[in-house]
């Protein structure tokens, strides 16, 4: 099986340069005493900025892929300075047709923070 996973940590400054990027400004993001006076006591990453890191890691192992569909969970929150670990594995393969499973998990306490698959066409 084809896979690859790497430990990484988002900053403050990724929330706030994807936010730039992407235009989603929601305030749990980006502002850390609004953040603070939510259930979340500070900010968190944006999901899609999960799966951007994962999409990076899917096009290391298949350089040129495209992506056909995903289907993506957030059930717990990842926030800045936190140690995470993401994880591309492929699961099943037809012809050019891939499927991976793509998880973000928070290694302090094992918590998914994204869980999902991906579905990519290669050349």
């Amino acid at each position: 099986m084809t896979s690859l996973s790497i430990d990484r940590s988002l900053s403050q400054a990724d929330f706030d340069l994807f936010a730039g990027v992407s235009g989603d400004n929601n305030p749990i993001h980006v502002d850390p005493d609004f953040s603070a006076r939510t259930r979340f006591g500070r900010t968190v990453s944006h999901g899609m900025l999960l799966y951007t890191v994962l999409w990076g890691m899917i096009q290391k192992l298949y350089p040129g892929a495209v992506q056909a569909g995903q289907t993506l969970m957030f059930p717990n929150p990842a926030y800045a300075g936190e140690p995470l670990r993401f994880e591309v594995l492929q699961t099943a393969a037809d012809g050019g047709s891939r499927t991976l499973s793509t998880r973000v998990t928070r290694i302090a306490d094992g918590a998914f923070a994204l869980d999902g698959e991906a579905r990519i066409h290669i050349a």
